[in-house]
């Protein structure tokens, strides 16, 4: 018994850590997939976005590849990298762009996108929404017949 309560002593001055979901991307861990080339990717990938490594990316996507590295390169440890603005909604996310911070352009302003583990495989623009979604409150003026014998002020 005197050693049932010295285990629960231990074990209450022990600090409890934080233990976190190891991300795996179609049975791949994150780890493998960075050191992964774009060619040996590919076959995770969906039709469409297979169709488009196969067929090269294209001078736009290589220089923001090029840019979130250089910027991902001058950060401080402990900091996110600065924020690399782009046009390019169509820019497939791949393993090697996560951690990256990226203004994705939605035709007004940039939205600030900080790309995690979960998103690779789908596009930046997924995650800037050009539109403004619609809140449904009370009906306006002259939405239903009854509405017209509402007095105006």
């Amino acid at each position: 018994f005197e050693q049932l309560l010295d285990y629960c002593e231990i074990m209450s001055e022990a600090p409890k850590k934080r233990t976190f979901r190891k991300y795996f991307y179609r049975g791949v861990d994150l780890d493998k997939l960075l050191e992964m080339s774009l060619e040996q990717l590919s076959p995770l990938f969906t039709s469409r976005i297979r169709r488009r490594l196969k067929r090269g990316l294209k001078r736009g996507h290589e220089a923001l590849l090029r840019k979130l590295r250089k910027a991902k390169k001058n950060t401080q440890i402990g900091e996110k990298p600065a924020v690399v603005k782009t046009h390019l909604r169509d820019m497939v996310i791949i393993p090697e762009m996560t951690g990256s911070m990226v203004g994705v352009y939605n035709g007004k302003i940039y939205n600030t996108v900080e790309i995690k583990p979960e998103m690779i495989g789908h596009y930046l623009g997924e995650f800037s929404l050009t539109y403004k979604p619609v809140r449904h409150g009370r009906p306006g003026i002259g939405a239903t017949k009854s509405s017209r014998f509402i007095p105006l002020r």
